[in-house]
């Protein structure tokens, strides 16, 4: 049985769905510019007993926050679980959900048993020039009031290719053109430290789930990971992309099943 949510916080309003089943709940954190929604083709693709918590992150989908208001997503899972009562959970992330849920992670490793990254970005990271002009694009054309430039730029990003000459280019164009981009113009979140000088300090069972043909940042913070962790299980999957959840949703819900039950 799936329930919604509604959690307030102090600055901000965090909008979910929570299903119950047997054992430790898995927490689905979404990528940038993205929603709750993107995870329905894994979830399809998941036990119907598994208990899931999927949700939006502050200032995405249905979740709000208050401008100028400095915060930090890690945090609000934080609270998230504190209010839900959950003391302990499995945690994956997708792009941004996953350098999320690996700073979630090392800040309270109490509160992982075991954690999957797709396609992780990583806290504090220092972004190649190519990342940072492409960036810089769609910030341009969103700060100039022409929202819908800046959705195109970033439906042709090249981290986007491989999905968009796939069959689930539908979903990634939906989940773009549903995306407000206040983040394009204004992104409070708090500046933090580096974890790629912590990812030694990384101790849960990690599973590393990649894509041969994603943008080279994210191959770069992937092999950072998978170097630095205790205990890190990658696999790298041939011909597939950043999008790994769009793309070959049942292939990754494997995967992750067979991670969590070992």
């Amino acid at each position: 049985m799936t329930a919604p949510f509604r959690i307030e916080l102090d600055s901000a309003t965090l909008i979910g769905e929570r299903r119950e089943g047997n054992g430790i709940p898995l927490v689905l954190a979404h990528g940038f510019g993205g929603s709750r929604h993107d995870w329905q083709p894994l979830i399809d693709a998941l036990p119907g007993d598994l208990p899931l918590i999927t949700y939006d992150q502050r200032g995405f989908g249905d979740s709000t926050g208050t401008p100028d208001v400095p915060f930090s997503h890690s945090d609000d899972l934080l609270a998230l679980l504190d209010s839900l009562g959950i003391v302990r959970v499995d945690l994956c992330g997708m792009s941004q959900g996953g350098a999320m849920a690996l700073n979630f992670a090392l800040d309270h490793p109490d509160r992982v048993r075991r954690l999957v990254l797709v396609s992780p970005g990583m806290v504090g990271w220092s972004w190649s020039e190519e990342w940072v002009g492409q960036w810089k694009q769609v910030g341009r054309a969103a700060r100039a009031g022409d929202m819908a430039a800046a959705r195109d730029l970033w439906w042709q990003h090249p981290f986007f290719e491989p999905t968009r000459k796939s069959s689930a280019a539908g979903l990634l164009r939906a989940s773009i053109d549903a995306f407000h981009g206040q983040q394009w113009i204004r992104d409070d979140q708090q500046r933090e430290l580096p974890d790629v000088d912590r990812l030694t300090d990384l101790a849960a069972p990690t599973l590393l789930l990649t894509g041969s043909l994603d943008f080279p940042d994210f191959r770069l913070i992937a092999e950072l990971i998978e170097g630095a962790g205790q205990s890190v299980a990658r696999i790298d999957h041939a011909n597939a992309g950043h999008m790994l959840i769009l793309e070959i949703p049942g292939t990754i819900a494997g995967e992750i099943v067979s991670f969590l039950s070992t």
